[in-house]
């Protein structure tokens, strides 16, 4: 083995899921998020000596973010808009010593589900910030390379995510929740 594909190996391969779970949320379809993933993964091959320093995370999901938005340009090229596909909701952790009672578990998969669907209907830009900052854990300061933003950017999109979402989430103060 070469000793590039090793260092990629090494460096851009642990980051595959995090690549996955950004391109999944922002194609809102499995099958397209593998085609951008895949895309993603060819270019960061083909460009990783131009990484520059032991960040391969925040370059590896730049790459996949400029795959989407250009698929998603060659889409509206094309006139094309396939039909989204609804999200699963994500299996509960395994780690779970004791399963919960059927009615804790049904409200906890609506809510996933719920709240799965209000991220899936925020605009693209407060989404993507979003992922990159509550699922991958990304600094602000990565968010901003990773989207090509200032920093302040990045903070407001965020802001504006969660008020969204805060607003919109079904739950009145002592009233139950409501899929919708």
């Amino acid at each position: 083995m070469d000793d590039k594909r090793s260092r990629f190996e090494a460096q851009v391969l642990p980051h595959l899921d995090a690549a996955h779970r950004l391109a999944r949320w922002l194609c809102r379809s499995p099958g397209d998020a593998d085609d951008i993933v895949q895309e993603a993964f060819m270019r960061a091959y083909r460009a990783f000596d131009t990484l520059r320093g032991p960040d391969a995370r925040s370059w590896l999901l730049a790459i996949v973010r400029n795959c989407h938005l250009s698929a998603l340009a060659e889409r509206r090229r094309r006139a094309y808009e396939p039909l989204t596909e609804e999200h699963e909701a994500q299996p509960a952790s395994a780690a779970a010593a004791a399963l919960p009672d059927p009615q804790s578990a049904s409200m906890e998969r609506d809510e996933r589900r719920t709240l799965a669907w209000l991220i899936a209907a925020l605009p693209e830009e407060q989404r993507e910030v979003l992922l990159l900052r509550e699922l991958e854990d990304l600094s602000y300061r990565e968010i901003a390379a990773v989207v090509e933003v200032p920093i302040g950017t990045v903070m407001s999109r965020l802001a504006r995510a969660r008020a969204a979402l805060k607003a919109a989430w079904p739950e009145a103060e002592g009233e139950p929740r409501a899929v919708r």
